[in-house]
């Protein structure tokens, strides 16, 4: 078999690249976009459709904290499918709701939905086929979460001015849906095991030998292990700094930018995330502490946050010096930690680890906007302090990577 060109793995992170653009699309960078598209419709207040959003992410932490359990239960191509489904509806309830109850009622689906097409998923669909190139693939499949965020922010304004929020909630959630089903069937029913191959595309010949793992953690005593409770920590204050300063980097930007060129600058950020991946996930070379690859990431975003600090509000290249930087960090912020849980954890507990990490970051972030809204209205130089938030909260994570770090008889993944 010739690897590089049989192997079915590099298939599986196509997929799942689509699946995370329209996971993201829909389920991560639309809500502001809803929140938005439901306020000019109902006239509600900021404080009741800004409550929608954090409790579509704070739903979907606690189905994401589930999904091992329902794999198990179900198998991935079925709840794969069940989420694209729940999050069509939820997204179509959110268009179409006429009372605050309703719409309320509308975040259920679309929370538990988003998840399912979210990291956890995406992990749990390339870790059965990338060991030891799993950083690459993972870094190429997290890629289709930016490219969600560049298609669908600018899709959804425009197909809601062109068409109404709720024929354009039924037409996108609908080629969603099909993507989804076409996907899953098609791709995400495969298993190495099912088509006799071996993670990495390897040979019987060419697989290397196993090394030692770390001991495993059943039952209440993952939440005991300081590996564990460093890394889910890093993770939630990183996700929380981040979404933070992005949920109002736009708005501080105009002032100085306009809109227009605000805009641009946005999507540079975007762009400067898939750099900071792929990056990462193609150069971090084998045995490495991760750990430290995450600090330098955090490190690369705090100097972003004090050039936006030094820029005052109105100094343009430091502002877009800042976001650069802010921004080549973004992606690593969700791609490293299921990394960091590979090399230090047993496959078994890899399997509870990130979702789990992922859970506790989704409902830690789910507060960072209007946590940094009110910073905003406290502080009279708005961007400083937002950057100044954002800087301590990433020093603190970086500090958490670092306590977490522990000798290991190799940092090589283990054979599955």
């Amino acid at each position: 078999m010739n690897a590089s060109t049989d192997f079915f793995g590099w298939r599986v992170v196509a997929g799942a690249f689509v699946l995370a653009v329209f996971g993201w699309g829909l389920g991560f960078y639309g809500p502001p976009v809803y929140l938005h598209a439901v306020q000019e419709a109902r006239q509600w207040s900021v404080v009741l459709v800004s409550t929608a959003v954090t409790l579509h992410f704070l739903i979907g932490a606690v189905i994401v904290a589930n999904l091992p359990a329902l794999y198990r239960r179900f198998g991935l191509p079925t709840i794969t499918k069940a989420g694209a489904l729940l999050l069509a509806i939820g997204v179509i309830g959110w268009a179409v709701a006429r009372e605050p109850w309703q719409l309320l009622l509308a975040t259920l689906p679309s929370g538990a939905g988003w998840v399912a097409m979210g990291a956890a998923a995406v992990n749990a669909i390339i870790a059965p086929w990338f060991v030891h190139k799993r950083p690459a693939a993972l870094s190429m499949a997290y890629n289709g979460a930016s490219i969600g965020g560049v298609v669908f922010s600018p899709l959804w304004v425009a197909a809601i001015a062109w068409l109404d929020f709720p024929i354009a909630a039924t037409i996108i959630g609908a080629t969603m849906l099909l993507a989804v089903w076409l996907l899953s069937d098609l791709i995400f029913s495969r298993t190495p095991d099912g088509m006799g191959q071996l993670p990495d595309g390897e040979t019987s010949d060419t697989a290397p030998a196993a090394t030692a793992s770390a001991p495993s953690l059943p039952g209440r005593l993952l939440w005991r292990d300081r590996a564990f409770l460093t890394l889910a920590a890093a993770m939630a204050l990183g996700l929380f700094a981040q979404i933070g300063l992005i949920a109002h980097l736009f708005s501080l930007l105009v002032p100085a930018l306009g809109e227009q060129a605000a805009g641009i600058v946005m999507g540079l950020a975007t762009a400067s995330a898939i750099a900071g991946r792929t990056a990462v996930g193609w150069l971090m070379p084998a045995g490495s502490d991760r750990r430290l690859f995450a600090c330098a990431s955090h490190a690369v975003q705090i100097a972003g946050s004090l050039a936006l600090i030094l820029a005052a509000g109105d100094n343009v290249v430091l502002l877009v010096a800042g976001v650069l930087l802010f921004g080549a960090g973004i992606g690593n912020t969700t791609s490293l930690p299921p990394l960091i849980a590979q090399v230090e954890f047993t496959r078994a507990d890899v399997q509870r680890v990130v979702p789990l990490i992922v859970a506790i970051g989704q409902g830690t972030y789910a507060f960072a906007p209007a946590a940094f809204g009110a910073l905003r209205s406290l502080s009279i130089h708005e961007t400083a302090a937002v950057a100044v938030a954002a800087a301590i909260i990433q020093a603190l994570a970086l500090a958490a990577f670092l306590a977490g770090r522990r000798r290991v008889p190799s940092l090589a993944p283990a054979r599955p």
